[in-house]
């Protein structure tokens, strides 16, 4: 089972799992504002997928979407950190009272947890010189999204001291690719560039963050169920952060390649609070247990991902016509006008 599956890597791992193995796979999903159903239109009902509409944290949702299965890759999240700023307690129910609606039933089927978390649990480096987290950082989260996953997986490993769960972690760097809501950070820059409107970049723009194509993670959260040790925790990233400045040029050089696009211009905004620097994972126990490392290089993923949103104009203008947190990051940009 695969809890979130209509979300943004939710959907990309069940594509993955139907396309690269003969899994059959059932998708839990609430279809709140970036669990879209439009995500998987393409899929039909069969033999090898199901949809289940219902909420993780409802015991009885997840014990009728999971009867059966052997793994639950449980993704079911609130993500976005400016959403756990303007509304905290969401993020406590799904986040982390969901993980425990999880860990309870894989208990009692004896079922493989996969829990996919995020590098935000580890907080911020500082300078770019700094080593990158190992698993063995502790953890030290900035924001109400990075505290609600970081419980999630004290959660997790609880479960596996007092009941011994077959849970495994993994810690992933920022994604991108196909189908990603266009309110983080690079399908918002790609959107607008295409639209020729400011790209907002928040405060002097040199946070750096490790940007890992979707495809890459999904390979690696598929050999933590083959390989991964019950127990352990796996870093997932490229081992190449860059300032967010930077990948903003990037979107724009690209989006004007690809769809001759021009006239975009970027928009320093006020920093948000609990901005952390610096983000970069050590991903050498992955390479060695799992034999996982990414195969996608940025510049070649972001112009296919830059495309894949050329090509499905009328999937985000929709999103973005609903009305979202983007809307005030933009009107913050528009307000200020300060140009990079």
């Amino acid at each position: 089972m695969v809890t979130g599956g209509c979300g943004f890597i939710g959907s990309n791992l069940i594509r993955w799992l139907l396309a690269e193995t003969d899994a059959v796979v059932t998708n839990l999903d609430l279809l709140t504002y970036a669990g879209r159903g439009g995500n998987l239109d393409d899929l039909e009902p069969g033999p090898r997928y199901r949809f289940v509409r219902g909420d993780v944290a409802d015991p009885a949702a997840v014990a009728e979407a999971a009867e059966g299965s052997e793994v639950v890759f449980h993704l079911a999240a609130e993500t976005h950190v400016d959403r756990s700023i303007e509304d905290p307690g969401s993020f406590v129910r799904t986040n982390v009272l969901g993980t425990q609606v999880v860990l309870e039933w894989a208990r009692a089927a004896g079922a493989r947890v996969v829990l996919v978390s995020t590098d935000e649990v580890y907080g911020a480096l500082g300078d770019p010189s700094d080593p990158p987290f190992t698993e063995d950082a502790p953890l030290a989260p900035n924001s109400p999204y990075a505290a609600s996953k970081a419980a999630a997986e004290l959660l997790a490993r609880a479960w596996r001291r007092t009941y011994g769960l077959d849970v495994v972690i993994t810690r992933c760097s920022n994604n991108y690719g196909p189908y990603q809501f266009p309110e983080k950070f690079l399908p918002l820059m790609i959107v607008r560039a295409m639209e020729g409107e400011p790209l907002p970049i928040y405060g002097d723009g040199q946070h750096r963050r490790d940007w890992l194509h979707v495809e890459d993670h999904c390979r690696g959260l598929a050999a933590a169920w083959k390989k991964g040790r019950p127990g352990g925790v796996y870093n997932f990233g490229t081992g190449c952060d860059r300032p967010n400045l930077e990948m903003a040029r990037l979107v724009l050089r690209i989006v004007e390649e690809e769809t001759g696009a021009r006239g975009a211009t970027i928009t320093r905004v006020t920093d948000r609070p609990g901005h952390d620097r610096r983000y970069a994972v050590d991903t050498g126990r992955a390479r060695r247990e799992l034999g996982w490392q990414p195969q996608i290089d940025l510049v070649d993923g972001l112009r296919a991902t830059v495309r894949w949103y050329r090509d499905h104009r009328s999937w985000w203008q929709r999103l973005l016509a609903e009305g979202n947190l983007v809307d005030r990051r933009v009107a913050r940009a528009l307000a200020e006008k300060r140009q990079i």
